[in-house]
């Protein structure tokens, strides 16, 4: 299988971690980026007073208050800072998705196939070892025999359901 082709199923795996990575992108956009232009807007650029005090000030205010999103459009210049701080904080998001998207991809070619079922055997073969009809209920049509003489040790997986 090449990298292609596992970049492939892990794109069609991962469908719903691409919806959750754009909801995500959306929400931080809101509450990260937007403050830092409405803060960056209002500070004032003065010699008496400090843009890096104040913008860290302002900064703090916006994201406690959660309106920066729509004060941004009532301020001044906003908008276009707005705009400029959302392109590098889409690419650098881009790059953090991609990393996380690369290292959850399927690691070999039996990822997420079952390895232990009855399909094993061909038609009639586990009847060698198992019964089918009488003893200690493994699955539909098998049995343990409790009569067998031998190792009948049996490490059985799975869970119990009850209506």
């Amino acid at each position: 299988m090449s990298k292609i082709d596992k970049f492939k199923n892990s794109v069609k795996q991962g469908k719903k971690f691409l919806i959750i990575i754009s909801v995500v992108w959306l929400v931080l956009a809101i509450l990260l980026v937007a403050p830092i232009a409405v803060a960056w807007s209002t500070a004032p650029y003065g010699e008496s007073e400090d843009f890096l005090t104040n913008f860290v000030m302002n900064f703090i205010d916006e994201i406690v208050s959660f309106t920066a999103f729509f004060r941004m459009f009532a301020t001044k210049g906003a908008i276009s800072i707005f705009l400029k701080c959302l392109i590098p904080y889409t690419i650098a998001f881009i790059a953090f998705s991609i990393r996380g998207f690369w290292r959850t991809r399927p690691k070999g070619k039996y990822h997420d196939i079952e390895h232990g079922s009855s399909d094993w055997s061909i038609k009639g073969e586990q009847y060698k070892i198992l019964s089918p009809n009488k003893g200690i209920i493994l699955a539909k049509d098998n049995y343990l025999p409790v009569d067998k003489r031998g190792n009948v040790n049996t490490l059985i997986v799975g869970r119990f359901r009850f209506w």
